[in-house]
């Protein structure tokens, strides 16, 4: 049998089937009404919809040929002069089949070296006749500004709890999966509303039967919120050793990562029963200690100075 992924299988077809960015997508459907659509620039976070979105428009405006008229490129894959020149351009000069023009869709452009997003700016120019350029970024900021004037930038929201759940209740009635909402819950936490994370995340759990929460952070490598909780709590309080045999257990036992143990940590600062001026200071720390790390730094003892440094935090008055 075959095994399908299913963010392929549950990927939007058409407009109407887009999760969330409503503000986006009735603005598509009115150009699509129209027959023609501008350069765009869809900028956000991954895993929110910038790709399926490019897709759905290019099913609703092309239908039978929209393979034919449509162009995706990862940016990040050739991100030099050399793809604007090549591939990009031998694209644009060929005549549309059916249809007044052409998408040429440029995914993660934000990689390109200025150079290549310069010519990029030309072949926008050049081949406006005949093509439209979508370009999909996280930081529209790295785009330079000659190419944002010729684009209307479309900003793409993060997914909220009621959105994803929505989209993996889909596939739960789709696979007929036994989730719990806890699971869910759990998905959403991990994913950060990342739809494409949570989908194969959801995947994931499923192969180990009832999906839980407690099979969702297996499937995952995530540290189960309790654990950093108490970990969190004795160093608080004063208790390193507890803190640090708690930690110990987190990265040799579960096998997490030191910037993963901080983003954990980060993701509960928030709803620590401390001071706000403790909660700012501590913010600050983890931003010094997970610098050290992506520096070279020993996770082991990169992360107990770490705890001894809230166990400090937690005796000031």
């Amino acid at each position: 049998m075959k095994l399908e992924i299913w963010t392929e299988k549950y990927r939007p077809k058409m407009l109407d089937e887009v999760v969330n960015q409503k503000h986006i997508v009735s603005r598509l459907k009115s150009w699509v009404k129209e027959g023609s659509v501008p350069n765009m620039l869809f900028a956000g976070p991954a895993g929110i919809g910038k790709t399926t979105i490019a897709l759905c428009l290019a099913r609703e405006l092309f239908g039978e040929h929209w393979k034919d008229n449509f162009s995706e490129t990862n940016a990040s894959d050739e991100r030099g002069i050399n793809i604007i020149r090549g591939k990009i351009k031998e694209f644009a000069r060929i005549r549309p089949i059916g249809a007044d023009f052409k998408i040429i869709f440029l995914d993660e452009s934000d990689a390109l070296t200025p150079e290549a997003q310069h010519a990029l700016r030309r072949t926008i120019e050049k081949f406006s006749d005949t093509c439209r350029f979508i370009l999909s970024c996280n930081y529209s900021s790295k785009i330079i500004e000659p190419i944002q004037s010729r684009m209307v930038v479309f900003r793409f929201k993060r997914m909220s709890y009621d959105d994803v759940k929505s989209y993996l209740e889909r596939i739960k009635k789709g696979e007929n999966l036994d989730v719990t909402e806890d699971a869910l819950k759990a998905i959403y936490e991990i994913s950060e509303g990342d739809l494409r994370q949570a989908t194969n995340l959801l995947q994931a759990a499923a192969a180990l039967g009832k999906i839980t929460a407690e099979t969702v952070y297996e499937a995952s490598a995530q540290s189960k919120p309790e654990d950093i909780k108490e970990m969190l709590h004795n160093a608080l309080h004063g208790k390193f050793a507890e803190a640090r045999k708690k930690l110990q257990e987190l990265i040799v036992i579960q096998g997490l990562s030191g910037e993963d143990i901080i983003r954990s940590i980060h993701r509960m600062v928030f709803d620590l029963d401390i001071s706000d001026s403790k909660k700012i200071e501590l913010v600050e720390k983890m931003g010094e200690y997970e610098f050290r790390i992506n520096q070279g730094g020993s996770p082991d003892i990169q992360l107990e100075a770490l705890l001894a440094q809230i166990m400090a935090i937690g005796k000031k008055d």
